[in-house]
């Protein structure tokens, strides 16, 4: 039986400095899905690679001394060194400086010039050297301009300088196609994913206008030549983009690569290069005839507290920084936990800290080492055989785990990998909790509990089983040791297949004594750590904070109140629309707590309200004011406030 395909690609990195923190989340994110198509029977092909062409590794090389060609070959092995270090179990590592790669675009460009896409024209405007890009004067950040009022240069969003370039270009047609590429994302409207981004596109791009695009430079020479006009370089837009199919033999003698995977299933890129993707390569591959890919995933940023992250700023984290001190597991399950689905996420040494120390060391690591511990003190190691459910808590357990392993399928079907993790969490909380239900440690004094007492051993051991497939795609120690010390070596229990049966679990002998899978990491000493890795060369200013004065805080109201009503808002899985009683009246307030709250949890509170807030709408829902919080990492605490203090009481 043949096996269905899935083709997930990378964006191609730009090796122009160390990659960090930030840029390895792209890398494992693919890997993560990789893994599970793996699982799930798919016959998978995963690229990804170095985008090596271009005016800044001119520049770059040159600064060095070394040829362009130097310069990308070491970058290029350091790259593929750090993916070995994250296990990234990729297929091919394309480089745009490879030869098939270069004759596939040359042949790319001359078929779209002779059908007319592509004509030759003069272009001028504002290049930065830095981003590659050019600009319009809108576009900038910041314009300079002489004393007569005469634009000189300017800054671009990302901070880098523009100068003005005149020159010689190619362009490509793009107004030719943008009716079609229109029409195409309203008969795929999952083809751009989160949906916001493909709004981003068609509000900000292509409804003002869509203009014809630049594809060749002549003022540096590092790049495919034209090949039918050499003094001209073919332009990263499509150099780089043809990447996806010029890597399965798209223009070559030998395209059975290409004929087997394309289109692609997933393009995963950072939300920065959406326009690209979600743009120009679609019309390019309109303009070729070929199929679209079926999915572009615009995944948000890795930021620090202070923003992007900057070396300047001192905030800049490397990943093999991380792997050398906490192990792979620690980094690949931050990065997919902390980073929501199309959101950015933050980065601290407290959060990454706190994660591993609560979630891998103390929730899945605590509850395989007592398992197998009382499976050892109570049956010598054997593990009893699996006989169904004997009570409601038995039954309530196989229900959340069989819900939980629903949950994490659609979730990982969707790459929202914050919340597959989330669903098997459910199953480790629910699996730590059925402990303190049975009390194992009461049914051991009693013989005639011998069989209940085994019944608990074997439900546990058996999340444990189906808690270790499920983590198979995201980590790549802990599932194996989970198996070797539960003894589990047949291959059948470690499928994907095997979890949709409970009650599987069969143990090759008797079980050893655990040993600690994520120890515990002192906090203090760890952050610390951490922020020393991050600190820049050159001392920055150790309290940036901006300063108020006494009578700025004596404009900010703020009032005790008691939470009398709250609901989850419809399509919003952060926010709660709130009711609060100000003791002289009731009024609605949208917080964003239900990350850390149920509803039910916090009727009845006394809490702290600021009440002279601006009113907005957030989702539909108007909120009139704020509830404090107190927040540490990824820990956020309503503020309780004391009985006794009267609601509409104000704090000073």
């Amino acid at each position: 039986m043949t096996k269905p395909t899935f083709y997930i690609t990378t964006p191609i990195y730009y090796p122009s400095g160390k990659l960090h923190i930030g840029n390895a989340y792209t890398t494992i994110a693919c890997d993560v899905m990789a893994r599970y198509k793996r699982l799930r029977g798919f016959d998978v092909y995963y690229l990804t690679g170095t985008d090596e062409h271009g005016q800044k590794i001119e520049q770059k090389a040159e600064d060095m001394n070394i040829s362009p060609q130097k310069y990308v070959d070491d970058m290029a092995d350091t790259i593929k060194e750090l993916w070995e270090k994250l296990d990234i179990t990729y297929d091919q590592f394309i480089r745009t400086t490879s030869d098939q790669h270069k004759k596939a675009v040359q042949y790319i460009f001359d078929r779209l010039l002779e059908q007319g896409d592509i004509y030759l024209g003069e272009y001028e405007g504002w290049y930065s050297v830095q981003d590659e890009e050019f600009f319009t004067e809108t576009q900038l950040e910041e314009v300079y301009r002489d004393e007569n009022g005469k634009m000189i240069g300017g800054r671009a969003p990302s901070g880098h300088d523009v100068e003005l370039v005149k020159e010689e270009s190619y362009f490509f047609r793009m107004s030719k196609y943008a009716d079609r590429l229109v029409k195409y994302y309203e008969d795929h409207p999952d083809f751009i994913q989160p949906e916001k981004r493909k709004n981003e596109m068609l509000n900000n791009f292509i409804k003002p206008g869509l203009e014809d695009l630049a594809v060749s430079r002549t003022t540096f020479t590092w790049g495919v030549p034209v090949k039918s006009d050499p003094k001209h370089v073919v332009y990263v837009w499509i150099d780089a983009l043809a990447n996806y199919i010029t890597a399965l033999g798209y223009g070559s003698d030998n395209d059975d690569l290409f004929k087997k995977y394309w289109p692609a299933d997933v393009h995963m890129i950072g939300k920065e290069i959406v326009r690209f993707h979600a743009i120009y390569w679609p019309i390019m591959l309109m303009a070729l005839d070929l199929p679209l890919p079926k999915k572009l995933l615009g995944h948000g940023w890795l930021l620090m507290k202070d923003g992007k992250m900057s070396k300047s700023k001192g905030n800049v984290i490397y990943p093999d920084q991380i792997v050398d001190r906490y192990g792979l597991d620690s980094l690949r399950y931050y990065l997919m936990r902390e980073v929501p689905f199309g959101s950015d996420g933050v980065f601290t040494p407290e959060s990454f800290i706190e994660r591993t120390n609560f979630d891998l060391a103390n929730d899945l690591g605590n509850l395989v080492n007592r398992t197998i511990s009382m499976i050892n003190k109570y049956f010598d190691g054997e593990l009893p055989s699996y006989t169904g459910a004997h009570n409601e808590i038995d039954e309530n357990l196989e229900s959340v785990v069989k819900q939980s392993i629903e949950d994490y399928e659609k979730e990982m079907e969707n790459m929202k990998f914050n919340n597959a993790l989330r669903a098997v969490w459910t199953i480790i909380s629910r699996s730590n909790k059925y402990i303190d239900e049975t009390a194992p440690w009461v049914l051991a004094k009693d013989e005639a509990k011998k069989d209940e007492l085994g019944n608990v051993m074997v439900h546990l051991a058996e999340n444990i089983r189906i808690t270790a497939v499920l983590l198979q795609p995201y980590l790549t120690h802990g599932p194996k040791e989970i198996f070797r010390q539960l003894n589990i070596e047949d291959e059948n229990q470690q499928s994907y297949d095997s979890v949709l049966t409970y009650g599987v679990i069969k143990t090759s002998g008797s079980l050893s004594k655990p040993t600690p899978i994520y120890p515990r990491l002192d906090v203090e000493e760890e952050v610390n750590h951490i922020k020393e890795q991050m600190r820049p060369s050159t001392p920055v200013a150790e309290d940036e904070t901006e300063k108020i004065t006494i009578d700025d805080f004596g404009k900010v109201e703020i009032k005790v109140a008691t939470i009398i009503g709250a609901k989850a808002v419809k399509k919003a899985d952060k926010l709660l629309k709130i009711q609060v009683d100000l003791g002289n009246e009731e009024r609605q307030i949208v917080s964003g707590i239900h990350e850390h709250y149920e509803p039910g949890d916090i009727i009845g509170k006394k809490v702290l309200v600021v009440t002279n807030l601006q009113p907005v709408t957030l989702r539909g829902e108007k909120s009139e004011g704020m509830i404090l919080t107190a927040e540490k990492g990824n820990r956020l605490t309503l503020i309780d406030v004391p009985d006794g203090i009267e609601n509409g009481s104000i704090v000073k």
